[in-house]
């Protein structure tokens, strides 16, 4: 067994990118491997699973952020609690590729210059998309500037979606065998509910979303 594998008995992956670029929708589509049309703002929702890998097991955290913290001190909680970060940012929304640059930035202030346990997706590359960033120069800067992996996804048809866990795992140096079939052990701790039931107790009236 490796030293890292004993060291890391559990590792958390933050999902960050703007609102609306598909971050729940590409944990469903690998957990739960469905496609739900219809957006639903997310507040802060933990999944954890559990694997062997190599004769241990590892349970592993998927924390779906909101692309609209109130809080900046929310976010960098998140960040800070994070080992490993998958930044989202849509094929169709040049400003949400801002962000994710933003974002990546954030995460080298709190975590330190040589952090690189970062992965990049693109996510709705199906859509037929006129005027997008050239994805290869993105994909360079990420790879070759950042030292950071790039994966092109849909979560609508699930091109790609393990590919992302799997390279989170190799910025980490661990095994990288993972699969969707992981989702039988899956394990959702929703938080969303708890916060919208203080929001109706504070404000007496429905949550618009």
């Amino acid at each position: 067994m490796s030293l890292l594998v004993q060291e890391h008995r559990t590792v958390r992956f933050v999902f960050l990118g703007a609102a609306g670029v598909g971050k729940t929708a590409l944990i469903t589509r690998f957990l739960q491997d469905r496609f739900d049309c219809k957006y639903t703002r997310t507040v802060e929702e933990l999944h954890a699973f559990e694997y062997d890998l190599e004769g241990a097991r590892m349970r592993i955290e998927i924390l779906d952020t909101s692309g609209s913290y109130a809080f900046p001190a929310m976010r960098a909680l998140c960040i800070r609690t994070g080992d490993a970060f998958a930044l989202v940012y849509s094929a169709d929304e040049p400003d949400s590729l801002e962000e994710m640059q933003r974002l990546r930035e954030e995460i080298l202030e709190l975590k330190g210059e040589d952090f690189t346990a970062v992965t990049v997706v693109e996510n709705k590359v199906d859509l037929d998309i006129r005027n997008r960033q050239p994805t290869a120069e993105v994909m360079r800067t990420v790879e070759e500037d950042w030292g950071a992996g790039f994966v092109e996804t849909s979560a609508r048809s699930g091109e790609n979606v393990t590919a992302v866990f799997r390279d989170l795992l190799q910025q980490m140096k661990l095994p990288s065998r993972v699969s969707p079939a992981l989702r039988r052990r899956t394990q959702a701790m929703s938080r969303e509910l708890t916060e919208k039931r203080k929001r109706m107790k504070k404000n007496n009236s429905c949550i618009l979303s």
